[in-house]
């Protein structure tokens, strides 16, 4: 169970909470009876409760004979009656028919320019001697009074400061003076794994083979040093982990706790960076010198990027001198004078080109460790781990789902997984079934299916049953686009229609394979041309993407004859904030030209395919109308077997056997959708 690093010892975690939890109860029922001591000294200032009554009436009282005594306080201007107790029972419906026991009964208020001894004798004086009040003449010390004037402002004030700052300490994981609260702001928020809380192994991680050997070396550094030292060599200092969002970084992070019998710091890159100055660096410096406490042990810092980007990019826009502070003082720590021997730190991001070029250098970060996207091979293992807990139908086969999820990270897969679950206990079925997980695919990759039937109009409907027809005949006449999986007629998330495709696992690109994959996304547009004439806003998507791809060939891969071998890709980010471009006005205009060329090229190649094939077409489009969602299997029965380069059909002659358990990574889904217009 994680436990709260404080300095002086560890304890469970669980105790700190129900002490503050004491403290703070204790102090609220403090604050509780204060105020309310404050407000019972107030209102039983006077010692009874009379009522208030006008001059007039009392003028009156005094005239019935009805007045027993009168005290006056002179530095109040306040009077206290109390009446005879022969005649108290005349006023006893001015306490609600009851007859009150004590006195004063009555009090009054009059000006400053009341003159009590020269008003009362008169008053006496009109009066039969049996019928004579007694006036007293006093001054009200107010002792309590004075004291509260004095008290109650400094009093209220304090109490203000200690609320406001217990509001921020729970902010920060606890109360005023508490672990995390204000007095402790600078402390470390790093947490200390429990060896036993953390059931996270390196057989819990699928996949991710090379990232997998990097990290369980840096465990095996610090469980046999021995081993490694004997040579001459050193323990790395730190290891980033680099990868797309979900491809289990963090998870990686976990095994190392759970595998490595040493103390493991773990906090996030976000956790240093507080509203206070000097905040960061304070928390950095406390981090590390709990770390250097516990060595030999790990520091593993998620989402360092929060911290570590690279520092004056942001000049002339924003500035933010408490981050960058922070980012020297973690310098500082991971490679300054202070050695920090037997301490690893281990990060993780997915956005390492932001970093700090200090930050990546030897002797911080050794080694960057890339997490890349599951292969085939790698995506098997990790369905077969999400698949422990479910019911799966006999005929069931993870190979086939691994094969139909090309791009997807673990994230994803536990994702389809979960969903197809669901999707089986919506049904009432006993077993989760292939169909299921293909439906939670669909959700995932397209989004949650609209099944109301107002959607689309019939002429709409037909529209995007062409347009969906045109990118998969498109796709499965040239030999280099990737091959269709499915076609989908049914509205999914923003999408009115969807065309899936299965692309190869590559790493390299050639250019006639984004020329191919640009004329599938045009085939939706010219459908539309060809068979209403005039074209509509559902190729948005399709256009959006064709054109990024066209600019990547001229301004990136050095794939247009007028540019010539010339790339403007910016991989360092060095020129995120540069207001100039690399090139000129005039290469600016021949690069739109050509990305034009290009884009019209693509246009009247696709339109051909679609009028030579018009017949062919045109089936498929009906067929779709009339079953809304056909597979591979009906495209190749009106289009016949999917056509290949030529190179890959001599490699399938070759060897027909031979399965590459090591094949390049894809991009993911490809996925052509019909988008209604905004």
């Amino acid at each position: 169970m994680p436990t709260q690093p404080n300095g002086q010892g560890q304890g469970p975690q669980q105790q700190g909470p129900q002490k503050r939890g004491g403290f703070q109860i204790g102090f609220s029922w403090l604050y509780i009876l204060l105020i309310a001591g404050i407000f019972l000294m107030l209102w039983n200032n006077g010692g009874a409760n009379p009522q208030k009554i006008e001059w007039d009436e009392v003028q009156e009282m005094i005239a019935a004979g009805d007045v027993k005594q009168i005290e006056f306080v002179r530095n109040d201007y306040r009077g206290n009656i109390t009446i005879r107790p022969d005649r108290i029972e005349k006023y006893a419906d001015k306490f609600g028919g009851k007859v009150p026991p004590k006195s004063p009964h009555f009090n009054f208020l009059v000006s400053s320019k009341f003159d009590p001894e020269l008003t009362f004798g008169e008053l006496n004086s009109s009066l039969e001697e049996p019928y004579r009040f007694k006036v007293i003449m006093t001054n009200d010390a107010k002792v309590w009074g004075q004291v509260l004037e004095w008290l109650i402002f400094p009093i209220l004030l304090v109490l203000m400061w200690i609320w406001m700052f217990r509001g921020i300490g729970r902010n920060m994981g606890g109360g005023a003076g508490g672990p995390g609260g204000v007095f402790s702001v600078g402390k470390s928020t790093g947490k200390l794994a429990d060896k036993d809380s953390i059931k996270v192994t390196f057989k819990d991680v699928a996949g991710l083979y090379g990232a997998k050997e990097e990290v369980m070396e840096i465990v095996d550094f610090l469980k046999n040093p021995q081993k490694y030292t004997a040579l001459g060599g050193k323990i790395p200092k730190g290891a980033l982990l680099v990868g797309p969002p979900g491809t289990g970084k963090t998870l990686l992070a976990k095994a190392v706790a759970g595998e490595a019998n040493v103390p493991f710091f773990s906090i996030s890159g976000s956790d240093f960076v507080e509203m206070f100055v000097g905040v960061g660096a304070s928390r950095v410096r406390d981090l590390f010198r709990q770390a250097k406490e516990k060595a030999p042990c790990i520091v593993f810092i998620d989402e360092i990027d929060a911290v570590g980007r690279a520092r004056g990019k942001n000049v002339g826009f924003s500035s933010n001198d408490e981050r960058e502070n922070t980012l020297n003082q973690l310098l500082t720590e991971m490679d300054g004078f202070d050695s920090n021997s037997g301490v690893i730190i281990l990060a993780a991001t997915n956005r390492a080109d932001i970093l700090d070029k200090a930050l990546m250098r030897a002797g911080r970060f050794d080694r960057q460790i890339h997490v890349d996207l599951p292969e085939l091979k790698e995506r098997e293992e990790i369905f077969k781990v999400h698949l422990r807990g479910i019911k799966t139908s006999p005929d069931f086969e993870v190979e086939f789902m691994a094969k139909h999820t090309p791009g997807f990270s673990g994230a994803d897969i536990a994702n389809v997984c979960n969903e197809a679950a669901l999707t089986a206990a919506r049904k009432n079925k006993s077993f989760v079934e292939k169909q299921d997980f293909l439906d939670a695919v669909d959700r995932v990759v397209g989004g949650l299916e609209r099944k109301s039937a107002t959607i689309m109009t019939p002429e709409e409907k037909r529209t995007t049953a062409f347009h969906e027809a045109g990118h998969a005949v498109v796709g499965w006449l040239l030999p280099y686009a990737d091959p269709v999986f499915k076609v989908s007629l049914i509205p999914r998330g923003q999408a009115l229609g969807i065309t899936w495709s299965l692309p190869a696992e590559r790493k390299i690109i050639s250019k006639s394979y984004l020329m191919d994959q640009m004329c599938t996304l045009m085939g939706g547009r010219a459908a539309e041309d060809i068979i209403n004439g005039e074209p509509a806003s559902g190729a948005l998507n399709d256009l959006e993407r064709l054109t990024r791809m066209a600019y990547g060939m001229v301004q990136f891969y050095g794939m247009s004859d007028k540019i010539g071998n010339l790339s403007f890709y910016d991989s360092t980010g060095s020129r995120g904030y540069d207001l100039t471009k690399p090139y000129s006005e005039k290469t600016a205009e021949v690069m739109d030209q050509e990305v034009k060329d290009i884009v019209e090229e693509v246009y009247r190649r696709t339109e051909k395919i679609l009028k030579d094939n018009f017949d062919k077409f045109s089936k498929v489009a009906n067929l779709l109308l009339d079953k809304e969602v056909i597979l591979a299997d009906d495209l190749e029965a009106i289009l016949g077997p999917k056509v290949k380069p030529a190179s890959s059909i001599e490699a399938e002659a070759e060897n027909k056997e031979e399965k590459s358990a090591d094949a390049p990574e894809a991009d993911g889904f490809s996925v052509s959708t019909t988008l209604p217009s905004e």
